[in-house]
Formats: C-alpha cells, structure tokens, sequence
C-alpha cells in the first residue's frame, strides 16, 4: 500500500486518533507506575544511602525501554515516572543522594544536548539531500502557524484556571520561543528511505527548521523580550504566611464549590489530597511527617536560613580560638566542657533545623556546640 490522500480512509483517521490517545495514556501510565515502585524501593534503603542513586536512574530508565518494549510513548513515561519521583521519591533518599542525583542530572543532560547537535552538524554535511525550496520555505511557516494556534488554543484552557491571566505578548513569546526539533530529527532519521523514498527531502525540511528555531528565533528572543518588556522569572521562596494562605485559599474555594454543588477544579485537587493522605503516601514515603509536606518543606528551608544566618552574623568566640568560616565548620566545632552559654541547634535529617531548643531533641541526631 503506497501513501496518497485516496488510499486514505475514515477508518484509518479514527484509528491514528485512538492511538495517540492510547500511546499517550499507556506510557504516562507505565511511567506513574515506576515511579511507584522506586518510592516503595527507596522506603528500605535508609542503611544503604549510597545506592539510592542507583535506583533513581536505573528504574527511570526501566520506565523508558518498558514503554518502548510495548509501543507506548517512551519520552511521556519517563516524564510522568520524574514527576512521580520528585513527590515521592525525593522525600525517601538522603540529603548526600538528592545533591547526586540533581547534579548526575545536570552533567548527563549538558552531555546529551551536546551530542544531539554535534550528531546533527555531522548530518547536515551529509551527501544524501534533496532541496526543495517551495516544500521547505511552507515546512517552516505551516510549523510556526501551528504552534501559535496550538498556544492560543492550550493558553485559553489554561486561563479558565488561572489567577493570572495569559496575555497577547506572553502568548507570542511562548509562540515564537520553541520548535528545537531534536525528536523530530530522531524520527525523521528512522524512517527507511526504501519505503518512503522522499525521506532525504524529510530530513534536509527537519534540518532547516531546526535552524531556523535554533539560530534565528534564538537569537533574536532575548531582544524580542527586552522589546516587549516580558516579565522575568524571579526566584521567590515563598514564605510561611504566604503557604498557609495559599492552603486556606484552596481549602475555601474547595468549601464553596462543595456547597454550590458544582465540581471544579479545587474540590477535585482536594479530594486527590485526601486520597493521596490516606493511601499513596503511607505507602510510598517511610516517613509520612504530616498533611502539608509543602509547608513543612518551606518551614525547614527557612529555618535553615536562618540558622546559617544567625551562624554568620553573630560574633562570638569559637573553642578553637577563631571562626569557623561557614556553617558547616560552625556544624563541626568540637563543644568545649565548663562553657557559660550554650546554644543548641538540632539537626533533623528529614525535617530541617530546629533553632532556639534548650536541651535536647528527644529521638533525632544532634550536632551541639558550646561557647
């Protein structure tokens, strides 16, 4: 059977469309499913931290190759199986294997990008092209006319939801700044030039849109920005104040839709907070501190600072006769017996630092120093 707009038939249209949806599910499902199990996994590896690690990459790439042994999305697997890890993975491991992961991350994901384009310079000096110009010059704009549909399509979903509203400029942006092509290289380059014998035509149209989203529109975003005067990403930790009126707004909403007898979309996310309470966290995380993991979280992370803060601001005269430097030598100094003053501070693998305790911290590892 030979491709052509006659040889296509409505079956075939409704079977592409039940298999993208089915490919889709099916690997986004298969991706949860690793995830669960690396939580249940990691519950059991507190006495050997140096191989939570392993279990991270090595059932993440189960999730990958178990959804392409099936032919289900292998990239939507292990999107979902990361997203999974991080709510219930990232609590399980230690301090020492997070910071591994993070960074192992980081280094593989810098290598990969570079790979993909050194792959893709060797391939654009190959022999084998075919140029068309009309073909290649629609590819590129039917490409670009298709995302900025497909934005202002996803965008307007997401502004029913939304407190802050998607406007025209951020909707440009977000339309202008996008289209790489690396996957779509990957899949242009398996395609068997025997049974489609246009493909050298298909991979020099990939190649050249890939250029033109990687050069052209790479270059020219960042003044495009600066024009349009687009709001920057701002690292903001938010406060406690700030989480637990985030939650009580949550909670209200969640109230009024229940009382009006509608069901939308914080009555959904708030019954999936009970389920997940009563169910999955129990059984994925080995210690379960409460209903607010968000708020405990923001609670440790400043506490923390204020810890090292306090630990750098405060004048005082260490036992070794000078200063530690930072907070982990201020964490190392050895106490000193027959001390006037003391301050304690406890350490919590899991919750943070506790600062200002007298006395000790009853079932929970301590580093104290005197002065």
């Amino acid at each position: 059977m030979t491709l052509g707009a006659e040889n296509i038939e409505y079956q075939d249209v409704l079977t592409g469309c039940a298999s993208f949806a089915v490919v889709a599910v099916g690997g986004s499902s298969i991706g949860i499913t690793w995830g669960f199990l690396t939580g249940i996994v990691t519950r059991i590896t507190d006495r050997t931290p140096s191989i939570e690690p392993v279990f991270v990459f090595v059932m993440s790439y189960l999730a990958y190759v178990s959804a392409e042994a099936v032919q289900m999305s292998g990239i939507l697997s292990l999107t979902c199986c990361g997203i999974t890890m991080k709510n219930y993975v990232e609590a399980n491991i230690s301090a020492e294997a997070q910071t591994t992961v993070r960074y192992t991350t980081k280094m593989i994901s810098h290598a990969s990008e570079a790979i993909i384009f050194l792959f893709l310079g060797v391939n654009t000096v190959h022999d084998q092209h075919q140029w068309n110009t009309p073909f290649i010059l629609l590819t590129v704009l039917f490409c670009s006319i298709f995302r900025g549909i497909g934005v202002v399509i996803l965008t307007g979903l997401a502004n029913r939801f939304r407190l802050h509203k998607l406007d025209w400029v951020e909707k440009f942006v977000m339309s202008y700044g996008g289209l790489r092509g690396a996957i779509a290289f990957a899949l242009v380059l398996s395609i068997d030039p025997k049974t489609i014998p246009f493909q050298p035509l298909f991979v020099t149209a990939t190649l050249s849109v890939v250029y033109f989203t990687v050069f052209f529109q790479g270059i020219t975003i960042k003044p495009l920005v600066k024009l349009l005067k687009v709001k920057r990403e701002e690292t903001l930790v938010k406060t406690m104040n700030e989480r637990i009126h985030d939650r009580m707004i949550d909670y209200s909403m969640a109230g009024v839709e229940d009382v009006l007898g509608t069901t939308g979309n914080f009555i959904l996310r708030n019954r999936f907070k009970q389920l997940e309470e009563r169910y999955i966290r129990p059984l994925l995380l080995k210690v379960n501190t409460g209903h607010e993991p968000k708020i405990l979280k923001t609670y440790s992370e400043l506490t923390m600072r204020d810890a090292v803060n306090f630990a750098s601001s405060n004048p005082m005269t260490w036992p070794n006769g000078k200063s530690p430097g930072s907070f982990v030598g201020l964490l190392t100094n050895v106490p000193s017996e027959g001390s006037m003053s003391s301050v304690r501070i406890g350490a919590h693998v899991n919750d943070g630092i506790e600062l200002g305790e007298t006395g000790s911290v009853a079932a929970s590892p301590t580093v104290k120093f005197e002065c």
